[in-house]
């Protein structure tokens, strides 16, 4: 009977976002978080989840009457039963691969760290606030808040940084956030490992980001006259790029690239998961993969190097839709590169990031 009250007591603290630490209570704590999923696979829990995710103002950039009644009068009737029946293909005994992935590395990640590792999820559960109130009481004043995104973006870093503020404020904690480890050798080199590996069976490798309206590119530019302003914007300096996804993005594909030891003619990047009728950066994923097949490219690997744990658009979208879109088209060979997850390499390499911080 202990061991049964002791079992469950452990797993109620795992759901709850906190990873089992060494005795005492430091002042000072972690909070990873990630971006989120449904409770289950079904089509209530994803509607609820869509609901919270697509009324978020970071996500859909819109004045909240219109967003209601785009996401209540044109997503929500029709997405949920889609959206779980994608849930439903990548669904693991554990629950969903995010959840399952964050979890792992936030465990393997508090061997290394000097500090408390908690984790947490901007939609879904654990909630910000619940973990956040969890820190409070464990008697943790000062926490290092960890976005688990490489590149900035408005619906990803933004939007955690301001839940987390609020709630922050609420309970007394003060916030110190990590920035985007996009240009960190911690994050580089292990893409780099990954993709060298691919490389010597592949013609070519397709570095796949998720994408965003061109919209959150141009309100998330810091100088209001940079950003997609002329074509060579990425390439010409300027204090956007602290907070320009598209910058990021492509810093992040040449200098794995050069890591790899790829030569121009053998990679790429596009962006995928498109929702709605805004203009949205290009290329787009599945055109450019059926494209690469037309031109005679026939083994292809695809690496999502804006993700650092597997989830639905890696494991749903890319490697089955995008996948399929590519051996339609005539490709032979299609290599998925799982995302970082809690490889051995990136844990030290983050835990490096965060005791620094």
């Amino acid at each position: 009977m202990k061991k049964t009250a002791t079992a469950k007591k452990k797993q109620a603290g795992s759901k709850a976002g906190k990873v089992r630490q060494k005795p005492g209570r430091p002042e000072k704590a972690v909070l990873l978080v990630n971006l989120g999923s449904p409770d289950s696979p079904s089509v209530p829990h994803v509607r609820k989840y869509l609901q919270q995710f697509l009324m978020d103002r970071y996500v859909i950039d819109a004045p909240y009457p219109i967003r209601w009644m785009i996401v209540n009068l044109f997503v929500l009737p029709f997405r949920p039963k889609r959206s779980a029946e994608a849930y439903q293909k990548i669904w693991t005994n554990e629950g969903s691969p995010l959840l399952v992935f964050t979890k792992r590395f936030a465990q393997s990640l508090q061997k290394y760290s000097k500090q408390p590792i908690y984790w947490a999820m901007r939609y879904g559960h654990p909630s910000i606030a619940s973990v956040l109130t969890l820190m409070r009481d464990a008697g943790h004043k000062e926490v290092l808040l960890a976005p688990l995104y490489p590149h900035y973006a408005l619906s990803t870093t933004a939007t955690v940084i301001e839940e987390a503020k609020l709630h922050a404020r609420d309970l007394g904690i003060t916030l110190k956030i990590l920035p985007p480890f996009y240009d960190s050798k911690a994050h580089q080199n292990v893409l780099a490992r990954q993709v060298r590996k691919a490389a010597a069976g592949h013609d070519f490798v397709l570095f796949s980001y998720h994408g965003l309206p061109v919209s959150h590119i141009k309100k998330a530019d810091t100088t209001g006259n940079h950003c997609l302003r002329n074509t060579n914007c990425c390439f010409v300096r300027s204090p956007a790029h602290s907070t320009c996804y598209r910058h990021q993005v492509i810093e992040t594909t040449n200098a794995v690239a050069r890591g790899a030891g790829l030569s121009p003619d053998r990679f790429g990047f596009a962006f995928q998961s498109r929702l709605g009728r805004a203009e949205w950066l290009t290329p787009n994923t599945a055109d450019f993969v059926a494209d690469l097949a037309k031109k005679g490219i026939r083994r292809l690997a695809v690496i999502a190097p804006a993700f650092v744990a597997d989830n639905l658009e890696t494991l749903e979208e890319i490697d089955m839709q995008i996948r399929e879109a590519f051996l339609s088209a005539g490709g032979e060979v299609f290599t998925y590169l799982p995302c970082l997850n809690d490889d051995a390499d990136w844990v030290k390499g983050f835990a490096g990031l965060i005791n620094k911080a």
